[in-house]
């Protein structure tokens, strides 16, 4: 039995091992699935305390894009989309994305706002950027 159980659903991203690293490393134990994953098998799931969804190089606007599992939005659990898993997320739940004309190369600022048991150790930090949309 796995007191922190995290699910990392994968749509492609090159970091995806990187991140189930990071999430082992800090004590939880963690499983990377495909991000077409069914509804029942995210139903099944037992002792869940979180589910990532990790970047691709599609658009989560293109027709083909996978759709994020709609129960990943009903169990209950934090949700963390990076990337893709968050443009889609937004989509799914009515929000709206925008492209850049600037590219996202260089360093960006991360502020944590709030103070959910998520965020609660959250300090802001400069991260490096990478890629354009």
């Amino acid at each position: 039995m796995h007191h922190q159980r995290i699910l990392i659903l994968d749509y492609g991203s090159q970091v995806t091992q990187l991140i189930a690293r990071r999430v082992r490393e800090a004590g939880a134990y963690c499983e990377i699935h495909p991000g077409d994953v069914s509804d029942d098998f995210l139903r099944e799931q037992q002792d869940l305390r979180g589910i990532i969804l990790s970047g691709s190089h599609a658009s989560a606007y293109d027709d083909e894009a996978i759709k994020v599992p709609a129960a990943v939005f009903e169990l209950g659990v934090p949700v963390l989309g990076i990337c893709y898993g968050m443009q889609a997320m937004a989509l799914q739940l009515g929000g709206s994305i925008e492209g850049s004309d600037q590219r996202e190369f260089g360093y960006a600022e991360v502020r944590a706002h709030g103070h959910t048991e998520l965020l609660r150790d959250i300090q802001d930090f400069a991260t490096p950027e990478g890629h354009g949309m």
